[in-house]
């Protein structure tokens, strides 16, 4: 293992202090450990997130304006924890509410669930939000359900733009709900990687492998193949993307007027001629850009077949898993409400623009 840390148990908190100094218009918390926004969102809903370290800038690198309030960084590849998310939610919440969004991993999910009960005792108003976007597969030993990807970054991106804006927490909610039915993701993973604590590859892939449909643990895709070009990985990853029919499923969230957990049923769309999109080409923490631009060009090109128009894009490491080979493909389908919260300005350390 060749990686540029001190001593493995310390990787987080030392992560954790030198963003803190490279980014002084956030705050970096230790204990527990947490990232928001100096002032805190006390006159707006409050935007929180979080999860496992290792996929940096998700999510701490998306905290300030216009984005996030605030991130809970778990320890390498682990779920943060709820008192994480109870201490950063007292730091910046205000009397509208705070907005949790949550990828659909079962730790997350439980313990962003029980952070929502901690916090409700407390009289603060609550909505979590699932974000379940991966194609790859409906179920796996890892989620109940869809793993959260890229779609995360489009539903912090223009939820913490509509708290700006003055929408009220039910508003978010269904917003943010919106934005997580319109985005389809999927992955591929041309080598594994290594957390600090293990020393050694997640998982073993052959010198001429590739994993389709790799989760952002290193979770098992749908099949493994040849190594094959970046046209035809693209092709494959895509075709994921636009032949993926209509997914529904339960739905389950903590309404605060109600005093309950809520069950509904939600269906995502299928993506048809004449729709336009938001699109990410995300590095997995060990592709050179350029490798990104080429699988971007191709993106382009099987969208414009199916009649879809890519009107935005990200091209870079937006969710990573540490020093992995590979990418993700995600694509949002945009109306003019969640194009005018992606392109209002924002100002974090990993995402900048209009300021």
């Amino acid at each position: 293992m060749k990686k540029l840390i001190n001593k493995a148990d310390d990787v987080t908190a030392e992560q954790l202090h030198g963003l803190g100094l490279a980014h002084l218009d956030i705050e970096v918390h230790h204990d527990p450990a947490f990232v928001s926004v100096v002032g805190g969102a006390k006159d707006r809903v409050a935007v929180i997130s979080g999860g496992g370290s290792g996929h940096e800038p998700l999510h701490g690198g998306f905290v300030g304006m216009g984005m996030l309030d605030a991130a809970c960084p778990g320890q390498v590849f682990t779920s943060p924890t709820p008192d994480q998310m109870y201490a950063a939610a007292k730091e910046v919440a205000g009397e509208k509410g705070v907005l949790q969004i949550v990828k659909n991993y079962t730790g997350d999910v439980l313990n962003f669930q029980m952070a929502a009960d901690m916090l409700r005792d407390d009289g603060i108003s609550m909505r979590n939000i699932i974000i379940d976007d991966d194609v790859a597969l409906k179920d796996s030993l890892y989620t109940a359900g869809r793993r959260g990807l890229g779609t995360t970054i489009i539903a912090e991106k223009v939820c913490g733009a509509a708290a700006r804006e003055g929408y009220d927490l039910d508003q978010m909610a269904a917003l943010c709900r919106k934005v997580n039915l319109y985005g389809k993701s999927m992955g591929v993973a041309l080598t594994s990687c290594t957390t600090p604590q293990n020393g050694k590859p997640s998982f073993e892939l052959g010198a001429d492998e590739i994993e389709i449909g790799i989760g952002i643990h290193g979770e098992p895709g749908v099949e493994r193949i040849k190594i094959k070009t970046a046209d035809e990985v693209t092709e494959i990853l895509a075709d994921h993307i636009f032949e993926d029919e209509a997914y529904t499923r339960k739905l389950s969230e903590w309404d605060s007027a109600k005093g309950d957990w809520v069950d509904s049923e939600v269906t995502d769309i299928t993506f048809s001629s004449g729709d336009e999109a938001i699109a990410i080409v995300n590095g997995m923490g060990g592709t050179p850009v350029s490798e990104l631009y080429t699988v971007y060009a191709k993106l382009a090109e099987i969208a414009g077949r199916h009649g879809v128009k890519i009107i935005r894009n990200l091209v870079g490491n937006y969710i990573t898993s540490l020093e992995m080979a590979g990418c993700s493909l995600t694509l949002v389908k945009v109306d003019d409400e969640i194009l005018r919260l992606y392109d209002a300005p924002v100002n974090t350390p990993a995402l900048r623009w209009g300021v």
